[in-house]
């Protein structure tokens, strides 16, 4: 029957259409479940590639290590620079990380009570507070006393979190020129290197910063060294192992690396003291590491 034949036609046909529409559902609604399964597993990183953060105190020369690291082994190593606090909380909010290397000894205390680290610290370099000029030194800023000159723009970088912000607020105090040079301070930047920046950038006329800044960018910058009895607190820069680091063997491998020949010299290339007697030269009678902290007014 003919009718009947196209009945059966458009029926089939009606049918068939919905059953393609239906599987072309069922496939697009399982491809977007795999997509999302692909994106809910997680990224498991080469077994020997582990994590640093760090204060950004060390940054020149940890940049420089971590790729020769890569260059020798084949291992990579992620940086994470900031502030010390900053990446201290890092630490503790995320559980993540195989290193920490804060830029003063006050930093790894704070992360040692909060039992964020392995014991056996290792101290990389020394840190000296020193006043950075731009170079020609246009402001005639021969000493810690002169930057409380009415008017003077004094950098310095948040005392909360950075390190060389909790030594500058120290080194004003010990000398009681604090509440004289507060009013001249600018910035209060988040990190050594935005501290460090002011100088090239034109921001400031003086920065109390590391010594070390110097030689960060020496064609835009000076140093002014203070005079030896002027220093409370000789710095340094320790590196720990983060106590819940899967990668421990190669976290403790590239530690070795930092403090071993080739770490010593490429820090001391970037013009970081090394060796504890050399750095005595500079400030016989300062205390050495420990830890300050800032005056209520401050935090």
């Amino acid at each position: 029957m003919p009718g009947s034949n196209r009945g059966w036609r458009r029926w089939s046909t009606r049918n068939s259409a919905r059953g393609h529409r239906m599987i072309f559902s069922r496939f697009r609604t399982l491809g977007i479940l795999g997509c999302l399964a692909l994106l809910l597993i997680p990224v498991i990183a080469p077994a020997d590639e582990i994590t640093v953060f760090a204060g950004s105190a060390s940054q020149p020369p940890l940049e420089e290590l971590a790729a020769a690291w890569r260059q020798q082994t084949g291992n990579r190593v992620i940086l994470h620079f900031g502030g010390s606090g900053t990446m201290l909380n890092q630490i503790r909010l995320t559980g993540a990380g195989d290193l920490y290397i804060p830029g003063s000894p006050d930093f790894l205390s704070k992360a040692q009570r909060f039992r964020l680290l392995d014991p056996g610290a290792k101290i990389l370099a020394y840190l000296l507070p020193a006043i950075i000029v731009p170079k020609g030194n246009p402001a005639k800023i021969s000493g810690l006393n002169d930057l409380a000159r009415p008017g003077l723009r004094v950098g310095m970088a948040d005392p909360e979190g950075v390190c060389v912000g909790l030594y500058g607020v120290e080194l004003l105090a010990f000398n009681h020129l604090l509440e004289k040079v507060r009013p001249n301070l600018v910035g209060m930047v988040e990190s050594c290197a935005k501290a460090a920046a002011m100088i090239p950038l034109g921001q400031v006329d003086a920065v109390l910063g590391w010594r070390e800044f110097g030689s960060w960018n020496p064609a835009a910058s000076e140093v002014i060294l203070l005079q030896p009895e002027q220093i409370p607190r000789i710095a340094y820069i320790p590196a720990a192992v983060i106590r819940t680091s899967t990668r421990k063997q190669a976290a403790g491998d590239f530690l070795q690396f930092l403090t071993g020949p080739e770490g010593a010299a490429v820090f001391a290339r970037w013009g970081y003291i090394t060796a504890e007697a050399d750095i005595r030269l500079l400030a016989p009678r300062a205390k050495l590491g420990g830890e300050y902290l800032l005056p209520g007014d401050w935090q």
